[in-house]
């Protein structure tokens, strides 16, 4: 570009081609054109220097026009510049509102903190005289006539950004996600005009809201319920969001929240009967007999669906059940939204919307909040863009001091990260809320991108009912105390505007209390008997048991076309090196010249899965050619870089096969997973962990769904986590899957815990999963050592001939009669006993390997101990800790042993902090150690002189 034409375009027709240039050099000065670049840093120099220059705030888009042309003589035109001075500070003041005007909005219904001086939006501070008000400017990309007087621009921009609303959006990098939300912005000025009957809507809704939360209030004194007072807006923000979404025809809307205003939810919005919720105030639970071993949860965690009438037609809502965790469930969530849609062939969310309704400091806190909104736009999570609501309430728990509560200016600041529009409302303009949700869901649709409202509100009660806040927040709470309820306000403001009567008002709220204290809602109506052909059924797992038969072979025949058809490559498709050798082992193996290692085996379960029809999702970092190069669901053309998933390639009629190689997330990406699997039945969802502690990472996933959420809930879910799992003396980390932290939370057979050793087995335990009726997640130790052992391979006959074996016999010709130890184990440690055996010429010990170790197989385990009558010495051999690994908790499997006269044995590492030692050596010792005093009953460091496979 050169001067000349740079000149050409600095007139007032292209002030928004300009400012977006300028918003452009904002954000990131090396995406624009170099010569635009300069004159924008000599702009800035020469205003940094000038008196009053802003020394605390980026400046705005201030050098259009005669600020970045070429200048004229002074001599020769001195009006024009002055002209043009004068048009480029209108510019720069108009952008000033756009970028700052949020920060004197007047957002606080209790005003806890002072405005802040803004000189950005002083006209003075761009040059600007008292004498300019009445002159006429061009507004250039403002939505509003071409040329106003000044006076009118100053009027729109602060109406527009410094009124109840407050918007942050200069931040998106998308000029046409930018350009629309100025037009809603700048062309609605800020509130819509609603009809009188929607103004008397708003305010039966908010005395709902209200009326709600005071009934409760007086009839269960004390009782915990979270309060949602000061938050009242909410409910009219929700009924809003839900009928415009049905008239835009989104048929389901998956919500999920934390338990402030939970209770208030469910009545007013979803319409469960208040008498439910009293009985459980009451204590008044009945469960159906199908359902007596619940353990049950509190009030406000329980989730809900039903089915409301919107313009559109039914709207399905679910709220999704939530633990006390904070924003754990947004990932649940997000997985659920992605199952419905899959299911309605929804690829954009068109048909089913996420919203997630937060806590402001947990929003600004959480750091799964984060990690999901990271989620939001890649390809294999994407929902088509979330709703988030901030209950923002400005204080959390006990912390009201922004410089402590978080180090960003705002609570939602997290959300700019994923260029999220950003809507600040204030609580107690409920018309303004409307006017932000009609936005924000509009945006939503028009972009398929998260959009957050930010509902500034407060508490007026304590964190709980029985909380004193005024203890820690004197001040906060005077104010709260002497300020009217949002219901109050906002009748107030109609009755001054002569739209209600003061009797009128009065009467919704009597009316309300009256209603429900008959236990009646005035929640839209909830439709009943609906044909819902998108609903997932759980029926046909009810009541079924874990040892369920489960024929899980393949045929030969099938078997070998599976195999052809995974290896079919497309013309001039050129593998790398190490592939190309992998494919050519995997023809041999699947025609049954070489045995099946892991990585065969798990792609033939895969492939026989999706040849039935039945769908698999695959997910976990590096889970398309794993972490360990086993298994290459994806490969790669090494001329092109093209990536081929031969899974996807079997036939047209087969199920959907994905291989998500995940953002580098373990709790977002694991609860999103669990989220999918417990709305899709009938599919094999899998997450697996790069290494088996990654999963350390999603601890609060494992303890307050997986294992938990069938009992606290009622919840079934058929996922699948693989975690690599022994010791290979590599270190404390990535050595153990801490294998004792599943066993400990079983109980109830709420979960199944897998250590196969041989790759038929495998195949068997993940067709096992999805093909009979019986729904319980399954954590697998998938090995690492072993997935290349030469002991670790299966016959191809074995995945057509058998089924998973909880427990595996002895596989040596060895007389029962002549067993003097009998040694149970489980994973890695079998191979390494098997082999220390072998090599010194032992016929007196048995080694029994228990391949699942819950629910535990009480009958096999029952039938070798009579197997091997004669022997007295039954040993228990693990290489984790005693304190680690299961023996800890089934130990209590063997104590029936000594009434029978054997003398069961702990043989294995000693207690430890660590899961493995640092130094190689420490652990061969270790491991030799272990083995001798197994097989023999002590250590000979003589003996067994070898090395463990790597």
């Amino acid at each position: 570009m050169n001067v000349i034409s740079l000149s050409e375009v600095l007139h007032g027709d292209n002030a928004a081609f300009i400012e977006d240039i300028y918003e452009r050099y904002l954000l990131d000065p090396a995406s624009i054109d170099p010569l635009w670049r300069r004159r924008f840093d000599e702009l800035s120099e020469q205003l940094a220097g000038g008196a009053g220059a802003s020394t605390h705030a980026p400046h705005p888009a201030p050098a259009v026009a005669a600020r970045l042309a070429p200048q004229p003589p002074t001599d020769n035109f001195p009006a024009a510049a002055r002209a043009a001075e004068k048009q480029s500070a209108v510019l720069a003041l108009i952008t000033g509102y756009r970028y700052r005007g949020h920060q004197v909005a007047n957002l606080d219904p209790i005003k806890l903190r002072d405005t802040p001086d803004i000189v950005d939006l002083d006209p003075a501070y761009h040059g600007l005289e008292p004498a300019d008000l009445d002159r006429v400017f061009h507004t250039g990309s403002l939505y509003a006539p071409d040329r106003l007087p000044l006076r009118e621009i100053i009027a729109i921009v602060a109406q527009t950004y410094c009124g109840t609303v407050g918007s942050e959006y200069l931040h998106i990098t998308n000029t046409l996600e930018r350009r629309w939300i100025q037009k809603r912005l700048e062309g609605y000025r800020a509130t819509p005009e609603l009809e009188t009957a929607d103004r008397h809507w708003l305010l039966k809704l908010l005395s709902a809201a209200e009326g709600f939360e005071t009934y409760l209030h007086q009839r269960f004194v004390g009782q915990k319920r979270f309060s949602l007072e000061g938050g009242d807006a909410l409910i009219p923000l929700l009924d809003e969001l839900i009928q415009r979404a049905g008239r835009k025809g989104q048929q389901e809307i998956v919500i999920g929240m934390a338990h402030r205003g939970r209770l208030n939810v469910l009545t007013n919005i979803f319409g469960k009967p208040p008498q439910e919720i009293f009985d459980e105030f009451e204590g008044r639970v009945t469960r159906a007999s199908a359902c007596q071993t619940l353990a049950g949860d509190v009030k406000y965690h329980m989730g809900f669906a039903t089915d409301l009438d919107t313009p559109g037609g039914a709207v399905h809502l679910a709220l999704g059940f939530n633990p006390s965790h904070l924003e754990i469930i947004n990932p649940v969530i997000e997985g659920s939204v992605r199952a419905r849609q899959r299911r309605r062939g929804d690829r954009n969310g068109e048909q089913v919307l996420p919203v997630l309704i937060h806590g402001d400091a947990a929003f600004a806190g959480q750091g799964v909040v984060m990690e999901t909104l990271q989620l939001s736009q890649t390809r294999s999570y994407n929902t088509g863009g979330t709703v988030h609501i901030i209950i923002n309430n400005q204080i959390g728990f006990t912390t009201s001091h922004p410089l402590d509560a978080r180090s960003s200016a705002y609570c939602s600041d997290v959300g700019k990260l994923v260029a999220a529009p950003v809507f600040h409302v204030n609580g107690d303009d409920p018309e303004a809320v409307i006017f932000v949700t009609r936005m924000a869901l509009d945006f939503r649709n028009q972009f398929h991108k998260d959009v957050i409202i930010d509902l500034v509100c407060y508490r007026r009660l304590g964190h709980n009912e029985a909380d004193e806040p005024a203890v820690t927040q004197p001040l906060m709470y005077q104010k709260i105390r002497n300020h009217p309820t949002p219901r109050t306000v906002y009748a107030e403001r109609l009755i001054a505007a002569g739209v209600i009567e003061r009797e009128a008002a009065d009467a919704l709220l009597t009316a309300y209390r009256d209603a429900i204290a008959q236990g009646v809602v005035i929640a839209r109506p909830v439709l009943c008997g609906l044909n819902q052909p998108h609903r997932a059924s759980w029926d046909f797992c009810r009541g079924t048991h874990w040892d369920q038969d489960a024929p899980t072979g393949v045929p030969l025949t099938k078997l070998h076309q599976l195999t052809e058809a995974l290896l079919r490559l497309p013309p001039a498709f050129e593998l790398h090196p190490r592939v190309e050798k992998l494919w050519q082992e995997r023809r041999r193996m699947g025609l049954g010249e070489q045995p099946l290692n892991w990585g065969m085996a798990e792609t033939l379960a895969y492939a026989s899965l999706l040849d039935s029809g039945i769908a698999v999702r695959l997910s976990g970092q590096d889970a398309g050619r794993s972490t360990f190069s086993h298994r290459h669901a994806k490969i790669h053309d090494q001329r092109t870089g093209t990536a081929l998933t031969p899974l996807q390639r079997l036939h047209p009629q087969q199920g959907a096969f994905i291989a998500i190689d995940s953002i580098l997330s373990e709790e977002a990406v694991l609860g999103y997973e669990y989220g999918f699997a417990t709305a899709e039945p009938h599919a094999l969802t899998l997450w697996e962990a790069q290494f088996g502690d990654f999963a350390n990472g999603a601890q609060v996933v494992i303890d307050q769904f997986i294992t938990s959420g069938g009992s606290k809930w009622g919840l079934d879910c058929g996922l699948v986590l693989l975690l690599p799992h022994g010791l290979e003396g590599q270190g404390a980390e990535h050595s153990s899957a801490r294998l004792e932290r599943f066993l400990q939370l079983c109980a109830e057979h709420n979960i199944q815990v897998c250590a196969p050793t041989t790759p038929a087995q495998l195949f068997h335990l993940l067709r096992r999963q999805v093909l009979r009726d019986y729904r319980k997640p399954l954590i697998v130790m998938t090995p690492k050592s072993l997935l290349r052992h030469p002991l670790a391979v299966s016959a191809l006959d074995a995945l057509a001939q058998w089924q998973f074996q909880p427990l595996l016999p002895e596989v040596d010709a060895l007389d029962p009669a002549g067993i003097e130890r009998l040694i149970f184990c489980s994973g890695k440690v079998y191979f390494e006993l098997l082999e220390a055996r072998r090599a010194q010429g032992l016929t007196n010990v048995a080694i029994v390997r228990i391949e699942q170790l819950y629910p535990f197989p009480k009958a096999a385990f029952a039938a070798v101990i009579d197997q091997y009558a004669a022997t007295h010495d039954v040993i228990w051999c693990q290489e984790e800790a005693q304190n680690q690994g299961a023996w800890d908790q089934i130990k209590h499997r063997f104590h029936y042993l000594i009434q029978a006269g054997k003398r069961p044995h702990y043989v294995g590492r000693p207690a430890a902090a660590a899961p493995a030692v640092g130094h190689r050596s420490t652990h061969l010792e270790q491991q030799e150690r272990l083995l001798a005093e197994a097989l023999t009953g002590h250590f000979n460091p003589m003996m067994n002189k070898r090395i463990p496979p790597q």
